[in-house]
């Protein structure tokens, strides 16, 4: 009996010695790893930069002088797990989860539901395992085969769970990208924002891209990673407790390897965040560079012709997918409310020797928006508003003009002097930066470009245009109305050459250039629209066609605004709208037979001083033969000293 108490006692002092040594070893392994730990924190925490709030990226600049800049300054930064990214996935959430009862809701529920039983599942199979080996060691053939029967049956919903939780990942991905694709085109075609985005704003470089593929990316990238992480995070807070449990039940304390065990883990997430490159970074860059791909691509399919002619030849990756669509649904947010940005390339002060940097230059810094824009029922009216450009250049200053049913506004200028510029503006394109724009609602005015867009469909969707064929019902207008406004434009033919009004071809083209514009008045007829704003639009036509189309839309009570160099259109027109290219204009009523006379003098006077450089080159080789004078050569002589 002493030998048993003694052998006891024995015992209960190697545990001792045990419990203590183990507890030794994890403070030696905890110092171990601090040390080689530190260097690489704290070469991580003194990099240059580090922990800085973000510098400000731009200068306001007054009466368009030259801003300067830094590399620091023009930085981007990269996008990666940090602060900037949990805020732009909160924001997104309130676009996945406009409310706590939707379709993602639910589909998060079942995805969770199932994740949650495949961990249970895990367990469940991880005891049967330990139970099967125990009864090999234990050498029991029956018990073993009712275990490996169980383990056989348990694998039937396993792979259920296993299928529905991929299954369900997809659906919750499809309901993150409906959700945002839905949300992102209301934005892009609200209040003309995808023009804005494109034409005033330069921080989408590649819109459809953004609107594309980065949505998809980016849905299957958070619904991936939740699957991802939820089920790790069961799986270690179950087992971590279901060890616990056991080490208490035999005795043992759990304190030492617990804190081992996190110790390990934290110092792995360090040096695997010290070590990795940064993906979110990689990702946004390859998809930038995936979206510059399919542009340069598109402009080859546009314009092959004109070339052949020239004979031309995971979650590193939320954070970048995350930043990428948050950007895009930032940019449509601020160029919805008048907010745009655009990227020029401006000068470094004379201390730094780089050649230049881009930045983002906000319009509303250098250019604040300060005009007004009126919807009336009557008359368009300018008071005092210049015409100035995205990049912010004054191309006319203070317009007055007002233009009342019933007149016709001729508009002429040389190149570039803002006619198709007042167009845009009037269209609600550009913004007012000065002045009162009192105009009629966009439903009563119509633009027609010089080259009309033909859209995909049948021959009747190009005649009403932006119309869908219930809204043509829906207006009273059937197949014959269409026939009639086709006549009126000289346009019927196509109606039998093509096939019908249900032909459906590639219109752009099947139909020539005077074809397309003829179209494009055909619509006008359609709409009936108090103003019609027409860029050059029957350049292609021939000259009596065009005609009958002016004299024909007059007659239907349609303001014409016309820019036209074709000075047989005139007469069609009550007043003249000039720009000189300097800036300067002037409005007045159209004398058209007086117009057409100065016209004739300026060609013929243009004709006969088109021949005097020659003659004076010949006369000049005449007095060199002779050696002699000529009065006009002196006489220019004298003009030249003089």
């Amino acid at each position: 009996m002493t030998h048993i108490l003694n052998a006891a006692a024995d015992r209960v002092k190697w545990t001792t010695r045990s419990t203590a040594a183990k507890r030794a070893a994890c403070l030696v392994a905890a110092a171990y790893a601090l040390k080689t730990l530190y260097p690489i924190i704290g070469k991580r925490l003194k990099q240059p930069g580090y922990g800085k709030k973000k510098e400000e990226a731009y200068l306001a600049a007054e009466n368009r002088q030259t801003l300067h800049c830094t590399e620091t300054t023009c930085k981007t930064p990269s996008p990666g797990v940090n602060a900037d990214f949990f805020k732009q996935l909160l924001e997104l959430r309130k676009i996945l989860f406009p409310k706590l009862v939707t379709t993602e809701t639910g589909w998060l529920c079942l995805h969770s539901v199932a994740l949650i039983s495949r961990t249970f599942l895990s367990i469940y199979v991880a005891g049967l395992d330990g139970k099967i080996v125990k009864s090999i060691v234990e050498k029991k053939p029956w018990t073993f085969i009712i275990k490996l029967i169980k383990w056989l049956m348990i694998a039937i919903p396993a792979t259920f769970v296993n299928s529905a939780i991929r299954y369900l990942e997809c659906k919750l991905a499809l309901a993150f990208r409906t959700r945002l694709v839905d949300h992102a085109y209301e934005t892009y075609f609200t209040n003309q924002t995808y023009y804005k985005v494109i034409n005033m704003d330069g921080r989408l470089a590649n819109p459809d891209q953004s609107l594309t593929e980065d949505i998809m990316m980016f849905a299957q990238s958070v619904a991936h990673l939740y699957s991802n992480l939820t089920k790790p995070i069961l799986d270690v807070i179950l087992t971590s407790y279901t060890l616990i449990q056991t080490a208490t039940s035999r005795g043992a304390s759990p304190i030492g390897p617990t804190l081992l065990a996190g110790l390990v883990v934290y110092a792995t997430a360090k040096v695997l965040k010290a070590c990795s490159p940064k993906f979110g970074k990689l990702v946004a860059e390859e998809a930038h560079r995936k979206g510059y791909l399919r542009y340069v691509h598109s402009r080859i399919i546009a314009n092959v012709e004109e070339i052949a002619f020239y004979r031309g030849h995971k979650i590193t990756e939320l954070a970048g997918y995350t930043a990428r669509v948050y950007n895009m649904f930032s940019v449509f947010d601020e160029v919805k409310r008048g907010i745009y940005k655009r990227t020029v390339v401006i000068q470094e002060p004379k201390n730094h020797n780089k050649n230049g940097a881009n930045i983002e230059v906000p319009l509303s810094d250098t250019l604040p928006i300060k005009g007004k824009v009126i919807d009336v029922d009557h008359g368009i009216v300018c008071e005092n508003v210049p015409i100035i450009t995205p990049t912010g250049e004054v191309v006319a200053s203070k317009l007055n003009f007002k233009v009342q049913e019933g007149m016709h506004l001729l508009i002429t200028g040389p190149n570039g002097c803002g006619k198709s510029s007042l167009f845009r503006i009037l269209s609600g394109l550009w913004p007012v930066y000065e002045g009162v724009l009192y105009k009629p609602s966009p439903q009563h005015m119509f633009y027609i470009p010089q080259r009309p867009y033909m859209s995909l469909g049948s021959l009747r969707d190009q005649v009403i245009y932006p119309d869908t064929v219930d809204e043509m019902h829906d207006k009273g207008y059937t197949d014959q109305d269409l026939e009639c406004i086709l006549h009126n434009v000289h346009l019927y033919h196509i109606v039998q050459r093509e096939g019908g009004w249900d032909a459906v071809m590639d219109w752009k083209d099947v139909l020539s250039g005077g074809e397309k514009q003829r179209m494009g008045m055909a619509r006008m007829f359609y709409h009936k629209p108090k103003y019609a704003l027409l860029d050059e639009c029957t350049s292609a036509v021939s000259i009596d066609v065009e005609g009958k189309i002016f004299q024909a839309a007059k007659g239907a009570g349609i303001s014409l605004l016309s820019i036209t160099h074709r000075p047989s259109l005139w007469k069609y027109h009550t007043h003249l709208l000039q720009f000189d290219g300097e800036g300067g204009w002037r409005f007045e009523q159209l004398d058209t037979a007086t117009r057409l006379t100065l016209s004739e003098e300026k060609q013929k006077l243009e004709s006969q001083l088109a021949g005097v450089p020659k003659m004076q080159q010949r006369l000049n080789e005449l007095c060199k033969i002779l050696g002699e004078y000529s009065v006009l050569k002196t006489i220019k002589i004298e003009d030249e000293i003089s």
